[in-house]
């Protein structure tokens, strides 16, 4: 209102301040002159001055007073609201559109509100609503309540990459079609990666069909996203980027390493533009560990880039068989070398003067060592470079005479040397062209020019498995580069030399391709790198997910939904495989959101037809109790300055009065509205779980694992319908910092280590749960990667780290004579989709001294917590036909019947107490034991 973000919940009350000119002239208003009639007597006195005079008129200071107390009552009564929330448009369904890519994952929390508001808003006026985020494609959109919309609102997460609006807009039109009286509400994330443009026509499109009920909520700074890693010789560079200008104009990328340790940091200024270069300076040796860089505060999967073995800067050692006093230095095969090595490698050569400087070159970290027409080798020379073969580095040889004429055996393949016409190398009157790659060598995918062109080489002896050895060949088939791995190693020789006198290819871009193919090898294990260098050993077509990021840029287990990557993939990530490490844990593949040399564009909502509205980001506000505090207080000071003219003894007092009774209800308005404030109101899902026994789990933030959560919950709990005289309700997502805990028995909570541990409040709320009668199920999870006698999995640490305030009773594995294995089904432990996990519960009591067996033992009270590594939830999930959703292991329906059965005991446990240990029982469960 008159540009403010102000609204009135009853504006047409604001009429009234239209008749504050006429109270004006009302106040100013005296009562007529009294009438005088002479008294003789008191003539003498009548003659006298007054002592005090009274106004004319009534005083502009208590005339603008009582005018400002009138206006506050009719502001008041109009229902002043200051941040309004803005009201959906029409009266059908509301269909509320988030954007769950990376770019909305910084401010995620406030479009949530932003939705929250949104669809709150609907409920109170009856409407249904929908809510579509981006990621859920062309599944169909389904109307349903306000409450159990918002359940779903808080179930989702962004997203680590951007997902294609496509599908959806064909969901929306579909939506739109059934329902045309609906509005819609697009949250948007800002920027066009995922065709926002496209969308927007589209939603535009539908808004000219069926009517323009259309809002575009954005946020108000742009995203930043981190790309264009590159490790140079200076320093590792990396771009940041945004869509467009706004926001913090500087900022700070971070290094850091595989196991999570700050290496360095960069500043850079975007300087009012889109993209600005940080550039880290640390030395090639702590370069190379940097694993992962993300944008300081970023808080998104777009903020981080992730290195793996390609980033890596090598150390390349070059000794030359040439000596010292080369005539012509800029023809010498080292020059070559260091050109076509300095964009990808830092080049070292021996000191002058180095008695051994193949030797000083392995001590100081190289990771290739290149020998350039190198033929005599000392023995010490010999042995330090099988040594350093063996143990991961790479040789890399170029021939030449005295190559030809040595007799060393560090080379892959026999050659041939002495009696062949010329010393073992051979030349043609025509030189030779390059044959094309195979698809087994690690240069398969370059070009081989046709000018490049080969004059002379030398010859491998065509001995059995040469074939498998070779990585270039020439047109006739005679090998050019040969290759052999040496334990962890690998040896790789170029048949003619590093410098133009037998070849060309030291002056074609081809040479450097191949270099820098050999070079990234350096370090690879055997597994990872044996099949390219065609050694017989085969690696892998495909690499499974490692470890993934999600929306906010926590790394963490990959979800099921990930499928492995070729090999040699080298794309950005998509839905089906998110960015994050793939393959074996020592040579993984990074994959990264954004692709190398991509940019962020900025979104164009035009083709909507409606203006982009920014993220509101502060809360309403109630305007109209101030107002008639302000209200009141003017009364009650217009009153005591009356008091205080009319003079006296009692008036003082009346006034002293008025101004303690003003000044107590001031405190005491302001003393219930912040009570009030304090004490939540009691939600209508509170009210249900009240009247129903319900089942609960904790709401995580990572949306697969709360669907699992909900589904395996609801599966039990048609189990418990089906099999026991309990009909529990449907189970219920709950936030334990926030939520009243006290109506659920049983809660189940999925430890996920990727996410942030809650707020304090949270664990002292689990600890006073525990402690009226509650039971909570922590589930690690981690029954396939935890190890009894290892280091404890990330899942255990975060769960140790959660209890480490609550008051936890002492824990052991659940015994066989246990009463929660007794108290429906006899069973001998609790399986979920892994059965080889161990269930932690309260240690019972030692067994009776007289050594009585019974077959069930319990403690004083229910167990408050039980702890499980077998995910419980996703055993207990299954379809409308009974089939399990989740892949079993070691699988079968047997399993998913025992894990029912154990969380039947679970909830009869919570709920019936120790019961089944009492001596009437004993009977019948030696009864059925026996059976």
């Amino acid at each position: 209102m008159f540009g403010l973000p102000l609204a009135f919940a009853a504006p047409a009350v604001l009429a009234a301040l239209a008749g504050l000119p006429l109270l004006y002239y009302l106040l100013r208003v005296t009562p007529p002159r009294p009438q005088r009639i002479p008294f003789p007597p008191l003539k003498l006195f009548l003659d006298l001055p007054p002592a005090r005079k009274t106004p004319l008129r009534t005083p502009w200071p208590i005339l603008l007073l009582r005018l400002a107390v009138a206006a506050c009552v009719i502001l008041a009564m109009a229902g002043p609201v200051l941040n309004p929330t803005p009201a959906a448009s029409g009266s059908g369904p509301l269909l509320v559109i988030l954007d769950d890519s990376f770019a909305a994952a910084p401010d995620w929390e406030r479009r949530v509100a932003a939705a929250a508001e949104r669809l709150d808003a609907a409920g109170r006026a009856s409407r249904p609503v929908a809510v579509a985020a981006a990621s859920d494609g062309a599944k169909a959109i389904v109307l349903t309540d306000s409450a159990k919309a918002r359940e779903r609102l808080r179930a989702l997460k962004p997203q680590p990459i951007s997902p294609d609006r496509g599908p959806l807009g064909g969901a929306v039109a579909a939506f739109v079609e059934a329902h045309p009286d609906s509005a819609l509400a697009w949250i948007a994330d800002g920027v066009e990666r995922g065709g926002a443009g496209e969308f927007a026509a589209r939603l535009g499109a539908l808004g000219e069909k069926f009517g323009r009920r259309l809002e575009i909520v954005a946020g108000r700074e742009p995203a930043r996203a981190l790309a264009d890693a590159r490790n140079l010789a200076g320093g590792l560079e990396a771009f940041a980027l945004r869509a467009r200008p706004g926001g913090p104009e500087r900022g700070t990328v971070v290094a850091f390493d595989a196991k999570g340790a700050r290496l360095g940091a960069a500043a850079f200024d975007f300087a009012g533009g889109t993209q600005a270069q940080a550039k880290i300076e640390l030395p090639v040796e702590l370069r190379n560990d940097i694993a992962r860089l993300e944008i300081e505060g970023g808080r998104s999967a777009g903020a981080v880039a992730l290195l793996d073995g390609r980033w890596r800067r090598r150390v390349v050692g070059l000794v030359t068989g040439d000596g010292a006093d080369v005539s012509q230095p800029l023809l010498a095969a080292d020059y070559y070398l260091r050109k076509a090595l300095a964009p990808f490698a830092d080049v070292r050569e021996p000191k002058p003067g180095a008695v051994d400087p193949i030797e000083g070159l392995i001590h100081d970290g190289a990771s290739v060592v290149a020998l350039a027409d190198v033929g005599a080798l000392s023995d010490a020379e010999h042995d330090a470079l099988r040594g350093f073969v063996e143990r991961g580095g790479v040789l890399l040889r170029f021939a030449g005479t005295r190559l030809a004429a040595g007799s060393d055996d560090l080379v892959p393949t026999r050659l041939r040397r002495g009696g062949r016409v010329l010393g073992g190398s051979m030349s043609w009157d025509t030189p030779k062209r390059l044959g094309a790659f195979d698809r087994s060598s690690p240069f398969f995918g370059l070009i081989a020019p046709q000018e490049v062109t080969v004059s002379r080489q030398v010859l491998a002896e065509p001995d059995p498995g040469l074939a498998a050895k070779t990585w270039a060949q020439l047109s006739d088939g005679t090998p050019l580069v040969t290759a052999q791995r040496e334990g962890e190693g690998l040896i790789v020789l170029f048949h003619v030399t590093a410098d133009a006198s037998w070849s060309n290819l030291p002056l074609s871009g081809l040479f450097v391709d191949m270099l820098r193919r050999v070079v990234d090898l350096a370090g690879q294990p055997a597994a990872a790198a044996g099949a390219e260098q065609g050694a017989g050993a085969e690696a892998p077509k495909s690499l499974a997910p490692l470890r993934v990021l999600d929306g906010f840029g926590a790394l963490g287990p990959p979800p099921a939904s990930a499928k492995p990557v070729a090999a040699n993939f080298d794309g950005v990530a998509d839905a089906e495989h998110p960015p994050g490490f793939y393959g074996p844990a020592n040579a993984p593949l990074a994959l990264n959101a954004l692709a190398p040399g991509e940019r962020l564009a900025a979104a164009d909502y035009s083709a909507a037809g409606v203006a982009a509205q920014a993220l509101r980001t502060a809360e309403p506000v109630n305007l109209q109790p101030p107002l008639l505090a302000a209200a009141f207080l003017g009364f009650c000071l217009d009153s005591l300055i009356c008091l205080l003219l009319a003079g006296g003894t009692r008036q003082r007092r009346a006034a002293a009065a008025v101004a303690l009774l003003a000044a107590a209800c001031a405190l005491g308005a302001a003393s219930p509205t912040r009570a009030a404030a304090a004490e939540p109101a009691v939600s209508a899902r509170d009210v249900k779980s009240a009247l129903s026994t319900r089942l609960a789990y904790v709401v995580t933030g990572d949306s697969k694992v709360d669907e699992a959560s909900r589904q395996g919950l609801l599966s039990l709990s048609l189990a418990l319908a089906r099999r026991t005289s309990l009909t529990p309700g449907e189970p219920v997502g709950v936030d334990p910092a926030r939520d009243e805990l006290s109506f659920y028995p049983l809660i189940y909570w999925p430890i996920v280590a990727t996410r942030p541990q809650p707020q304090p409040e949270a664990a002292a709320r689990v600890g006073a749960f525990m402690k009226q009668g509650g039971t909570i199920v922590f589930d690690t999870r981690d029954a396939l990667t935890a190890r009894p006698d290892g280091p404890p999995s990330p899942e255990t640490r975060w769960l140790r780290q959660l209890l480490a305030g609550v008051d936890v009773p002492e824990l052991a594995p659940v015994p066989a004579d246990h009463v929660v294995t007794k108290t429906f089904y006899l069973i001998d432990g609790f399986v979920g989709r892994y059965a080889n996990g161990a269930t932690w519960i309260e240690a019972l009591p030692p067994a009776p001294a007289d050594g009585s067996a019974r077959p069930a033992r319990s403690g004083d009270s229910v167990s408050p917590i039980v702890i499980t590594s077998n995910d419980l939830a996703a055993g207990w999930a299954s379809d409308a036909d009974g089939e399990s959703l989740y892949a079993l292991n070691p699988g079968g329906a047997r399993q998913h019947e025992l894990a029912l059965r154990g969380g039947v005991n679970l909830v009869m446990y919570t709920l019936t107490g120790n019961y089944k240990a009492d001596q009437v029982h004993v009977r019948d469960l030696l009864e059925r034991l026996a059976h």
